[in-house]
């Protein structure tokens, strides 16, 4: 009776923001949110490094500090400091929204450059979001919801990608990696129906560890990266000369921007995924103030910017698992893999199949919670023309990215391949064009 008891109180923590919860059984949760997003955080730096000419040392030294920059920012949006943090279990990572932009500044004018541009623009979103209440309003429930949705579209072929072995890879779609991602889905989805109780939200975890012994009985698991790895190292405290160019910063301002517009929409689904409520506009305000400021504190210490990845809202919607102190421990593994570079090394071992099998449903989930809000906000003629066209816009123009060639490098290389941008837009434009009796008078007539 003492157990079944016990055991309920674990469930009921875990679907708790400030459920109290021990440590053993937190773990297996924070663990999980971090292999689902461990080889995204590192993939954008190797990207960069490469583009901008950096050798292995100082790629691994990035690589190193982000772990314990992304480790940092999770800790300050689960409990924030002042007004910066959101206080939801929100897990932070370098954001893949910069890659292209800054592998083509970083090529230009010097990775010490881009590093100027990171620590400006990351200051100015960081403002933004501590004085979101005077714009905040722009950005009604048919906006933020339509944003979610396009989140969830545009990472289904990030899941597709991985699960055919990772953009780019020799293998890529071969029957080994088809069979991982098989055996990964299918057990994350058997594990889900036969747990019992709390462990049935270990199910993508349970799925991750099955794909890992799958592939190293296939020898698909590659260890070379864990030859002359340092035990311990300490991050470098501005590894690189920060400079400053007008053109860069501007450029970045406007790409922090957009990933200012993620944040909310991915804020708005883990508020409605998770918690079954909308997003508070404190939450709002200091989920955006953390990424600006984590991203400048990232700079001064050689990393990319930092975000809130949308792959662990997708983790929390499939869970319900909210508890921060379980996901709190996820950062502290961060923190670890950044002090200990060996445990980062072999956390990336994990092949992209695998991660494959388990995301491809969590991102689907996100694409369900944005049609969910969408139905939440009402389907009038106004909201569904507002989702309607905002979708086809984004997602429709950036299949096609030769469509914005006759605009500046600036505009394509902000919204030609970033639907999310290009939908946020769209939708705050027809969200103040629109009257808002628009169907009213319809909608009375049937009545």
């Amino acid at each position: 009776m003492a157990k079944e008891k016990k055991n309920k109180d674990t469930v009921e923590a875990l679907y708790s923001l400030d459920g109290k919860i021990n440590l053993l059984k937190a773990f297996p949760f924070g663990l999980q949110h971090i292999l689902a997003m461990f080889v995204a955080n590192i993939t954008p730096i190797i990207i960069v490094a490469a583009a901008c000419g950096l050798g292995a040392k100082d790629t691994a030294m990035i690589i190193q500090s982000a772990m314990i920059i992304a480790g940092i920012g999770t800790f300050i949006q689960l409990f924030p400091i002042w007004r910066i943090g959101s206080r939801l279990p929100i897990v932070m990572g370098i954001s893949f929204t910069f890659v292209s932009f800054a592998c083509t500044l970083g090529a230009q004018y010097g990775y010490g450059t881009l590093m100027g541009a990171v620590l400006i623009g990351g200051i100015v979103e960081g403002l933004l979001g501590l004085f979101a209440k005077y714009w905040i309003k722009v950005i009604s429930p048919i906006v933020a919801a339509t944003v979610v949705t396009a989140i969830g579209f545009s990472l289904l072929s990030v899941g597709a990608a991985s699960f055919g072995g990772g953009t780019g890879a020799a293998d890529f779609g071969s029957a080994n990696n088809w069979i991982l991602g098989i055996v990964t889905l299918v057990s994350c989805i058997l594990f889900n129906i036969l747990a019992k109780g709390y462990l049935k939200q270990l199910s993508v975890l349970f799925g991750l560890v099955v794909g890992y012994i799958v592939a190293l009985c296939m020898g698909m698991v590659d260890f070379s990266a864990l030859h002359d790895v340092d035990i311990i190292a300490l991050p470098h405290f501005m590894p690189f000369k920060i400079e400053f160019n007008a053109n860069a910063i501007f450029s970045f301002i406007l790409i922090f921007l957009v990933s200012a517009t993620e944040t909310i929409g991915d804020t708005s689904a883990l508020a409605s995924s998770g918690l079954g409520r909308d997003v508070t506009e404190k939450e709002t305000s200091g989920s955006i103030a953390c990424d600006g400021f984590v991203s400048a504190l990232s700079s001064i210490f050689g990393c990319m910017p930092i975000t809130s990845f949308s792959q662990n809202v997708g983790l929390v919607a499939m869970t319900k698992v909210v508890n921060r102190y379980a996901i709190s421990t996820g950062a502290i593994i961060m923190v670890v893999a950044g002090f200990f570079p060996a445990v980062g090394s072999l956390l990336a071992t994990l092949p992209s199949a695998v991660l494959g099998g388990c995301t491809i449903m969590m991102f689907g989930t996100i694409v369900v919670s944005g049609v969910q809000m969408i139905g939440k906000c009402g389907y009038t003629q106004r909201n569904i023309t507002i989702a309607a066209l905002s979708l086809s816009i984004g997602l429709g123009f950036t299949q096609c990215p030769d469509l914005f060639n006759i605009f500046p490098d600036i505009v394509r290389s902000v919204f030609a391949e970033n639907c999310v941008a290009l939908v946020f837009v769209t939708a705050i434009l027809l969200n103040i064009i629109l009257p808002k009796s628009m169907g009213e008078e319809k909608a009375q007539k049937n009545n």
